[in-house]
């Protein structure tokens, strides 16, 4: 389902087993569902460490563990949500270092207009927000039309 750009406002979540081959799958659904707006490469990018995120750090790795990817979509913005089944400790900003690791976070706050976390070790929902210029997203439509 390839969605365009709407002026109403819509929703859609979708769950994944909680392993790694299925952040690609998050990453496919970002794009196809996104992709008529011109976000989509900062939302594919923000879902993907979302997504690694809860398969490697939430309970969500755990066998039979899921996470959900939600989008929520108005003409000015697009709200993207990763819920995860919880765990120890709360995702935070850390400063780089020269490890692989711990820069998801960070790369999440620079592409997004404002991001946030809300829930507990049961289950939380790590969230960005992406602003569209409304403008330059309908004439993105029209150009893929």
């Amino acid at each position: 389902m390839r969605r365009g750009v709407s002026h109403a406002p819509w929703r859609l979540s979708r769950h994944f087993l909680g392993r790694p081959a299925s952040v690609t799958e998050a990453r496919r659904f970002i794009t196809t569902t996104l992709g008529a707006w011109p976000v989509v490469e900062s939302a594919e990018l923000i879902v993907s460490e979302l997504a690694t995120n809860a398969v490697r750090h939430t309970a969500s790795a755990r066998f039979g563990g899921k996470f959900i990817v939600s989008i929520q979509a108005e003409p000015d913005q697009v709200w993207l949500g990763v819920t995860d089944e919880g765990g120890p400790g709360l995702p935070r900003l850390v400063r780089p270092s020269d490890d692989e690791g711990g820069r998801g976070l960070l790369l999440v706050a620079s592409l997004a207009d404002n991001w946030g976390v809300y829930g507990d070790q049961a289950g939380r929902t790590v969230w960005a927000l992406l602003k569209v210029d409304p403008i330059a997203a309908a004439a993105h439509a029209t150009c893929r039309s």
